[in-house]
């Protein structure tokens, strides 16, 4: 049963009538509502302000209020807990959200009679050189900084260097990274269902231009070579740091990092064609 529900927000949507529904819901079914005291502060609800742990850890689940981004947010907020993660669109059309504004009511008590599904995603993860741990549900890039040259970067695979990559950008993706900056980078659509990493070069400046698809058992290694410029590290597309010649980041995968709420809605094939606007060949058509 559902006793505490999270909510994360987006940080400018109007999340009004979402939040009311919850509240309604919760005060219905003798549940309690909890919120990150931020978000809190700049909504006027009757949620209680906690702190991230005490958000991932309490709730019995998480819901996203907002897109992608929000989503990407609220699986990080949860990584490593048992707490799942359901998405809800607010405005935009999301392509990791499980349901719209209007379903939330018979969605909470599909939850709380336990007609629902979870879906493990795998995410990824590094040590930034000043120690930071960081972890990635779409993907870790490191990005040319525009002005400061292209990204050198070698790649190891188990410790062996496999290929040097000039680039605008090397990004290693996760299956649900697949569809965001990988693929416009040229990378595969890869379900989530799949446990893998890719590694994809956006604007490649050589004759080995491909992707590569890697395991969660393979550790990966980047190396920025010296003739690289000053690079940005993207993690979910956010700047965390950035890096220079003679740095290294060691990837690795972490399986089931999360957990998300599945109703039975949509299939992966089905986000994917409506998001992305799949179409077939003119010529077949």
């Amino acid at each position: 049963m559902v006793h505490t529900v999270g909510i994360v927000l987006h940080p400018k949507r109007d999340s009004a009538s979402a939040l009311e529904t919850i509240l309604k819901w919760a005060g219905n079914h003798g549940a309690s509502v909890l919120g990150l005291a931020d978000d809190i502060a700049r909504i006027d609800c009757n949620a209680i302000p906690v702190d991230p742990e005490t958000l991932a850890s309490k709730s019995t689940i998480l819901v996203s209020l907002g897109g992608d981004g929000t989503m990407l947010r609220s699986m990080r907020l949860a990584a490593g807990t048992k707490t799942a993660v359901l998405g809800v669109n607010l405005g935009k059309l999301g392509y990791l959200a499980e349901i719209d504004v209007e379903d939330l009511p018979w969605a909470l008590s599909a939850i709380d009679s336990r007609q629902y599904t979870l879906e493990p995603r795998l995410a990824v993860r590094t040590t930034l050189p000043d120690g930071r741990e960081v972890t990635a549900f779409n993907d870790i890039a490191l990005v040319r900084v525009p002005g400061d040259g292209s990204a050198a970067i070698g790649v190891g695979i188990l410790g062996v260097p496999f290929v040097r990559y000039a680039a605008d950008a090397v990004i290693v993706a996760t299956p649900t990274g697949s569809t965001a900056y990988a693929f416009s980078a040229g990378g595969p659509i890869v379900s989530p269902n799949l446990e893998g990493v890719l590694v994809v070069p956006s604007s490649p400046h050589s004759s080995y231009n491909r992707a590569l698809m890697l395991s969660v058992d393979e550790t990966l290694s980047l190396d920025v070579l010296e003739r690289s410029g000053r690079l940005a590290v993207e993690v979910d597309g956010g700047v965390a740091t950035y890096v220079g010649p003679g740095d290294r980041l060691d990837v690795n995968a972490v399986p089931g990092a999360a957990r998300v709420i599945r109703l039975g809605h949509t299939t992966f094939s089905e986000r994917a064609r409506r998001k992305l606007r799949v179409t077939g060949s003119a010529e077949v058509d």
